[in-house]
């Protein structure tokens, strides 16, 4: 194991930021602006001197945004359907167009035709031993007035799904991921042959057909069980935010941890003319037909299911008995689609750089919904809308940025981050070339400050956070995400915000655009959003309308500013600062936890595994619930080796080392001027740090996902897997595999200390005592 503990990082990176950061509970002005001394206000990459005018150019920022902006734009982009390919869809495009252009931003429109089938067919009848229909269908809601609008708008239905006409009997698998059909077999329900019935929850919707198909189902119907997301939470629309009966949940079903985007161009955007595959072809197609359904056609149907009574952490909030099943409950579901290719229109709004054209900070949100989207994503794109109309407004009085920045509203992220995907590969090598950084967004409303992405900026976003208000309690609003984690996080959430005065940002995996950036090319990113407060209950449903997110998203449309506020500051300074504000020592932290992790994951696989066989040894099997339920012994397990960590703890502790090298060095930035070559030359190294974390080869079986220190799990979906090359190996007891990923991770650990090792010594050459940097009194 490493010497260097977190804590003691923590306590090193202290030092350097505590000098930086304004105090927690100091008071704040109207901008969330800290009455401090200029000198305990020097931002990360920043000189003294500049520092004061960043400071003063974000203010002049934050008193442009007007709520009311968002609201009025809200309304226009969510009174139609727009999806992508949908005329509300090019008519939202070409409104935002004109405003960028309008702003002063360079624009363009820039198309893809893209895989998205649309239904064509959706039956789902119960056969046996009752007849039933299911309705399939969203009905008006008095006092949502779009939910009676029909033009163009989309069923519930399962993007990228297979035809399928298929009867069978049925199963209830829960949440339909690896571990509930062990479950099963263990209990003696097989699902092969037969058709599956699954909650939503627990994982990613994608991951539950494909594991239905590899233990043989041929059908997969999805619901949203009021326990989860109904009744169970709260009050029902329109009396309150969560899911009506009739509410339900569309989505894509591909499946995403293979790649994102277009299905059919893997690697290259999807231009007119490119060479497609096959639609059989297409990997992230499902196997077996799917179809969502709301809970109130899923009654009927469990109603009718015999066999085991499902065990407790099963049982839902219907008002039945939850049981597997098979039978006696037997259904027929068909579903067909058009399979047509579809325009997806980018909106793509740049600001030259003065000094460094040439590095760009990325800005995006996406436009399309499943249906009317006020919440999922207006709510989010309507705050960047107004954080680049203040952008835009600040060239207006002759400043220009320092570094390009650029704003993107994505198309077709809905079906599978297809916008972004294709944007990204087709323009793979000047984006690996110049992006900086990458700040997304998608659905946001009242509540806390959420964000994840690469450790690097975890500083960085910290001291952004410190200067930007929480509208409801006038305290910066990192303080009040510490107070959430303290009261409502899981254990180690709450200590870790007891004991640090920053907060912990969360590694991402996927399911919103920041994945082909970050993930396919390395380029460091942040999410960032609000939330926690707005309830629940239409998520992709008909019901995400603006009607409903006036009432119970975000009343007033603060958060949303507050959003606008936050990512623009952040872009803002990633755009002016003298040195770009990556600061590693987190990192290193992060990764520290990581190969823990994976040591603590073997320990416990191994004795998993060792108390299992000594069950089957002793004949000591658990007792049916029912006397008339079977139970299938599972099966033994091998003996886990012992894999070899070092060459990770190596490379964790060279990295440590280079971390808190760097610190006071990038410290040292705030009085030291430094050569305009010696700063170009550093932010091309920190600029290129993330890049290093990726192999061209990619991970095992998927090699577009690039990077090997965060990616989306191959059954988790969304849920982030760090070091995923050896976890999923050791997940999977593929233990040949997981010797092999060790050293792999390893090395892109060392090329990332290498990074900042050219980094610091650049500065060094320029700053010859960083020893001088002197603790706070």
């Amino acid at each position: 194991m490493t010497t260097n503990s977190p804590a003691r990082w923590a306590q090193a990176t202290l030092v350097v930021l505590l000098a930086l950061l304004p105090a927690a509970g100091a008071p704040a002005d109207q901008d969330g602006h800290h009455d401090h001394a200029p000198d305990a206000e020097h931002l990360l990459g920043f000189s003294a001197e500049n520092s004061l005018r960043q400071r003063q150019l974000e203010a002049r920022f934050a008193a442009q945004l007007e709520a009311g902006n968002l609201s009025r734009w809200m309304g226009r982009l969510s009174a139609r359907p727009h999806h992508v390919g949908s005329s509300q869809g090019g008519r939202n495009v070409e409104f935002m167009a004109r405003q960028f252009a309008y702003w002063g931003f360079e624009t363009e429109i820039e198309e893809f035709e893209v895989l998205f089938p649309t239904p064509i067919l959706r039956t789902l009848k119960l056969l046996e031993p009752v007849s039933f229909t299911a309705e399939l269908s969203e009905g008006p809601i008095r006092g949502d007035s779009t939910s009676t609008v029909t033009q163009e708008r989309l069923p519930p239905f399962n993007a990228y799904s297979i035809d399928g006409d298929v009867t069978g009997e049925l199963v209830y698998v829960n949440y339909g991921v690896p571990a509930d059909y062990e479950i099963l077999a263990r209990r003696g329900v097989e699902v092969e042959g037969k058709i599956v019935i699954a909650r939503y929850g627990g994982s990613w919707r994608g991951i539950k057909p494909k594991v239905a198909a590899q233990h043989g189902a041929i059908g997969c119907i999805l619901y949203s069980d009021p326990r989860d997301d109904g009744y169970w939470q709260g009050d029902t629309y329109p009396v309150g935010p969560y899911r009506p009966a009739q509410g339900a949940q569309s989505g894509s079903v591909a499946d995403m941890p293979l790649f994102p985007g277009d299905p059919l161009t893997p690697f290259v955007g999807a231009k007119p003319g490119v060479e497609r595959l096959a639609r059989q072809e297409a990997s992230t197609l499902t196997k077996i037909p799917v179809l969502p359904i709301s809970y109130a056609d899923a009654r009927p149907l469990m109603e009718q299911l015999g066999g085991p009574v499902a065990p407790a952490a099963w049982r839902g909030g219907l008002p039945l008995t939850y049981h597997l099943g098979p039978g006696p409950a037997k259904v027929h579901l068909t579903v067909a689609f058009d399979w047509r290719l579809v325009t997806a229109k980018n909106v793509i709004a740049r600001l030259r750089g003065a000094q460094r054209p040439d590095e760009w900070i990325v800005r995006g949100n996406h436009h399309d919904a499943w249906t009317f989207g006020a919440k999922d994503p207006v709510s989010g794109l309507v705050a960047m809308l107004e954080e680049a109309r203040a952008v835009g407004n600040l060239t207006k009085t002759g400043w220009r940025p320092r570094r390009t920045i650029v704003y993107a509203a994505w198309d077709a992220e809905e079906p599978g981050l297809l916008g972004s995907t294709e944007w990204v590969e087709e323009h793979a090598t000047e984006l690996g070339a110049k992006v900086a950084v990458y700040v997304n967004s998608d659905s946001n409303g009242r509540g806390f400050l959420a964000v994840g992405g690469s450790h690097s900026l975890e500083a960085f976003i910290n001291q952004v956070a410190r200067d930007v208000e929480d509208p409801q309690k006038q305290i910066p609003v990192i303080e009040r995400a510490r107070a959430a984690r303290i009261l409502h996080g899981s254990a180690a959430e709450r200590e870790a915000a007891r004991q640090r005065l920053d907060l912990a940002i969360g590694a991402l995996g996927s399911g919103s655009d920041y994945s082909p950036f970050l993930q396919h090319l390395g380029i460091a990113s942040l999410n960032l959003g609000f939330r926690g407060e707005s309830g629940g209950g239409i998520y992709h449903s008909v019901y995400d309308s603006f009607d409903h997110y006036q009432r119970f998203g975000d009343p007033g449309f603060a958060y949303g500013v507050t959003l606008a506020q936050t990512a623009g500051r952040a872009v803002l300074r990633l755009a002016q600062a003298e040195v770009l504000p990556f600061e590693f020592t987190a990192f290193a932290r992060s990764v520290s936890t990581y190969v823990d992790e994976l040591r603590t994951l073997l320990d416990t696989t191994r004795e998993d595994y060792a108390e299992l066989n000594r069950k089957l040894d002793e004949g000591v099997f658990e007792a049916a619930s029912d006397p008339t339920e079977t139970f299938v012994a599972p099966r033994r397990k091998g003996s886990v080796p012992e894999l070899d960590l070092a060459p990770l703890d190596t490379a964790v502790e060279r990295l440590s080392a280079s971390a808190e090298r760097y610190l006071p060095l990038l410290g040292e930035v705030a009085t030291r001027p430094l050569s305009a070559a010696t700063r170009n030359r550093v932010n091309r190294q920190v600029a290129a740090s993330e890049r290093a974390l990726t192999r061209q080869e990619g991970l095992p079986g998927r090699p577009w996902y690039r990077h090997h220190i965060y990616a989306p799990g191959f059954y988790t979906g969304y849920g982030v897997k760090t070091i995923p090359g050896v976890r999923e190996a050791i997940e999977q007891g593929d233990w040949s595999l997981a010797a092999a990923q060790i050293p792999l991770a390893a090395a892109v650990l060392q090329r990332y200390a290498d990074r900042i090792d050219r980094a610091a010594d650049l500065l060094a050459s320029e700053i010859p005592d960083p020893a001088a940097v002197k603790s706070p009194d």
